[in-house]
């Protein structure tokens, strides 16, 4: 088979694999491709958790037409037993010749033993067309099986001078609505949105995703160690569907508890440390409820925050042709740096005109 043509089947797994985008975490988008002849017989993506896996949906749909063929899949099929049966034998049994994943699986339970168990059957096993692709696609499963934590995504929307906000504290609009639009496709892309308290009590945000497809709305996170959070909000009233969370300290009193458990928002308590919620101990929860990728679209005091912690992986910045001078309000607070020396390196990734914006995508080195 052509390298041409090698790639083009598994560009078709990697744009099935992303019809699960807001659907399959904790578990990895993946989509499959079954070949014979040179044509598809077979396609399947992964919905999600507790639903069958893409290999075994496209087997299923090739049926017979599977004998011999090959199959293409983004990530390395599961050789274990959880709530489907692994993928591994589904492949074996269809009796497939040829298998081309783009990547491995980093979790602890696959790495390797899928493709292990693939090859001692017989099985013909490529790895690494369209990789880097793949690995971007999940790339927050890949964050997790590797270090236990959340990927983080701070986004943010400032001036030239990085001003997101003029002198008297207005932010709306700095960029133009092209931009805006491209931050709904980054909260379709989040397992949560997450802000500070200051956000919600100045600008009264939705954190929604709007105007971009999302079979499920991201969780709603606000950061607010001493429950300031109004009860009329708009994250409170758009909990309907019990997203919304308020991330406490764990000295709040009991009656404030008590409104909004009302409203059924969950509330998070956290052990402050010198009135600062502790990253390690907020990641640990978010990874215990299923939530592996995280944007968050606080201010400057929340970003200062994230990145002191060194938390964040990617910065997305929306920059807007315009300049407030040193009165507006910066879009990244105090982060205790004294030199040059001590600022944090990132890696430009990508930068882009956006409508009448820039946008920069970076990654922290």
């Amino acid at each position: 088979m052509k390298p041409e043509v090698i790639e083009r089947f598994m560009r078709r797994a990697l744009v099935l694999a992303g019809r699960g985008e807001g659907t399959t975490h904790p578990n990895p988008m993946v989509g499959a491709v079954v070949v014979a002849g040179g044509k598809t017989v077979g396609e399947g993506w992964h919905q999600k958790p507790g639903e069958p896996h893409a290999e075994a949906i496209a087997l299923d749909e090739a049926g017979r037409k599977s004998r011999g063929g090959t199959l293409f899949v983004n990530l390395e099929p599961c050789d274990q037993t959880g709530r489907t049966p692994p993928c591994t034998q589904a492949i074996i049994k269809a009796g497939i010749a040829r298998v081309f994943a783009a990547c491995a699986d980093p979790h602890s339970l696959v790495d390797g033993k899928g493709f292990d168990t693939l090859r001692k059957a017989g099985i013909e096993v490529n790895v690494g067309t369209l990789q880097r692709e793949a690995e971007e696609l999940n790339r927050a499963f890949f964050n997790f099986s590797r270090k236990g934590r959340p990927y983080v995504t701070l986004k943010l929307a400032a001036t030239l001078d990085g001003r997101i906000a003029g002198p008297s504290g207005d932010s709306k609009w700095i960029t133009g609505e092209e931009a805006r639009r491209a931050v709904h496709r980054l909260r379709a892309q989040a397992d949560a949105v997450m802000v500070g308290v200051g956000t919600v009590v100045s600008d009264d945000p939705m954190l929604t995703v709007r105007g971009v497809r999302r079979k499920i709305q991201p969780y709603r996170i606000i950061l607010d160690p001493s429950l300031r959070t109004p009860p009329g909000s708009s994250v409170v009233k758009e909990n309907r569907d019990g997203s919304t969370l308020l991330v406490t300290g764990d000295g709040v009193p009991a009656e404030r508890r008590r409104v909004m458990e009302k409203r059924g928002v969950r509330l998070i308590a956290v052990p402050l440390s010198k009135g600062v919620i502790p990253w390690s101990d907020l990641a640990d929860a978010l990874v215990k409820m299923g939530i592996l990728h995280v944007l968050v679209e606080g201010g400057g005091k929340t970003a200062a925050w994230l990145l002191r912690e060194r938390a964040v992986n990617r910065v997305e910045l929306f920059m807007a042709p315009r300049i407030t001078g040193s009165s507006g309000v910066p879009a990244v607070g105090d982060m205790g740096v004294a030199s040059l020396q001590e600022s944090l390196r990132l890696s430009i990734l990508n930068v882009r005109r956006i409508g009448g914006d820039v946008r920069i995508t970076a990654d922290i080195k």
